[in-house]
């Protein structure tokens, strides 16, 4: 059983997904502790309605790397294996990444390389005025880039003619559920291997 750690600024949405797996026997896996630094964030209240450790640590007039190992010092704490970003607005720091090497998963709500460097709704208005016929989103480590890290799993999803951004977030979002919980469950079984800074699946 693996031991997670959530960083989240806005609502966790996805987190949901991950507490459902985990209490219907279909992950093994716990959340042994959700982290935000936004005090209103529902993150919290979600984590707290789950018996989560549920810990706001705020960012305000600090730097990256003093506030990254705040949040440091609170996962080793609770004996995280694998970090997951989940709506979380802020960019770690250089040290907090080289921390914690190929144990910190983003979820991002484009198929990377497109359309990096956005969060949430941007990204969404973004693609719909492209016009492109196909998005998705893509699960990846953190490295010290921008959405560059290596690539563990993308899923596809099209979009339709009168498809607006809450109505693409939201086909998204589930696309985003299903590879979180395929990435958590690899990372538990340890078939994940980075090589050369690409991700082999193993069998």
């Amino acid at each position: 059983m693996i031991n997670i750690g959530i960083l989240a600024s806005t609502k966790a949405t996805d987190m949901q997904a991950i507490i459902d797996a985990i209490e219907a026997k279909k992950l093994n896996a716990r959340i042994s502790v959700l982290i935000s630094n936004k005090e209103d964030s529902y993150a919290l209240v979600r984590a707290k309605n789950h018996n989560i450790d549920a810990v706001f640590i705020d960012s305000k007039n600090k730097e990256r790397e003093e506030f990254d190992k705040e949040i440091n010092s609170v996962l080793k704490k609770n004996n995280v294996d694998l970090i997951i970003l989940i709506g979380y607005m802020r960019w770690l720091s250089e040290w907090f990444v080289k921390e914690w090497k190929n144990k910190i998963i983003n979820i991002h709500p484009s198929l990377l390389p497109n359309f990096a460097g956005g969060m949430d709704k941007d990204v969404h208005e973004e693609v719909l005025n492209s016009n492109v016929k196909k998005t998705g989103c893509t699960l990846h480590f953190v490295d010290e880039s921008k959405d560059n890290g290596p690539i563990i799993l993308q899923k596809e999803v099209n979009i339709d003619d009168n498809e607006t951004i809450e109505t693409l977030k939201e086909k998204v979002q589930k696309a985003e559920q299903e590879i979180i919980l395929r990435g958590i469950k690899l990372f538990d079984e340890g078939k994940i291997k980075v090589d050369g800074g690409k991700v082999r699946i193993l069998e």
